[in-house]
């Protein structure tokens, strides 16, 4: 696991109105949610029709719907929970008395591509 740090605390990352920013990390744009006290990262847009995730919608239950069609995806998984059989790229979160850290498989020169 590679692991790249966003922010020295939850405190700084620059949230939006809507519990969401986007930062980067490691050369990937991701989008961060902030639910119940738990930070989630995901990617930057949706699978179906590459709408900004970041301008969506969180809801209590740790859903994020894209805000062009609605589609709903829980931050555990990445699992569509409205029924379009989609899935949203997920990313481990962990905070650390350094900071808050990202982190995804380093799978070399194809993960890039």
């Amino acid at each position: 696991m590679v692991w790249h740090k966003i922010a020295e605390s939850v405190a700084e990352i620059p949230w939006q109105e809507n519990r969401m920013c986007i930062v980067e990390a490691g050369g990937k744009k991701l989008t961060l949610g902030l639910v119940n006290g738990q930070v989630y990262a995901f990617a930057h847009k949706c699978p179906h029709a590459s709408g900004i995730m970041a301008d969506g919608y969180l809801n209590a239950a740790g859903q994020v719907s894209c805000p062009l069609h609605r589609y709903r995806f829980d931050l555990k998984n990445g699992r569509n929970s409205s029924g379009e059989g989609y899935y949203l790229k997920t990313y481990s979160v962990e905070i650390r008395e350094e900071g808050v850290f990202v982190g995804w498989e380093d799978k070399g020169f194809w993960a890039s591509l």
